[in-house]
């Protein structure tokens, strides 16, 4: 944790915004950024996979939400139910390529051309 807060100083040195990739570390990245008052930077919650409460403290502190191709794996439902409740001009897509693949896909390695399937599951 010394060197994300680290790397959010850097940041706000440098006037750069910050792009977050959480995994299974949702409340301790929240508490890191509220301490850190990192909403003053703003930026991306890049591969999204925490709930609707961590989604809108986010988007409440000024970060974009970035969704990934994992929205479309068939145990997802919570996953887009999250996502349809977020405001639009707070999500983005991204194919975190070569990774997380959107179904039709799923199981080949990732590429840019599939992001179009990510965007229409958790448009539908």
């Amino acid at each position: 944790m010394k060197r994300f807060r680290e790397q959010i100083g850097l940041a706000r040195e440098l006037r750069l915004p910050i792009v977050i990739h959480d995994r299974d570390a949702h409340q301790e990245t929240l508490e890191i950024l509220k301490f850190e008052k990192a909403g003053e930077l703003g930026g991306i919650i890049h591969c999204f996979s925490g709930d609707y409460r961590m989604a809108k403290e986010c988007i409440d502190m000024g970060f974009a939400i970035s969704v990934p191709g994992s929205i479309t794996f068939k145990n997802a439902e919570s996953f887009q139910d999250i996502v349809r409740k977020l405001p639009l001009e707070s999500l983005l897509v991204e194919t975190d390529a070569p990774y997380l693949t959107p179904v039709p896909f799923r199981g080949k390695r990732n590429e840019p051309s599939y992001v179009r399937y990510t965007a229409q599951k958790w448009q539908s």
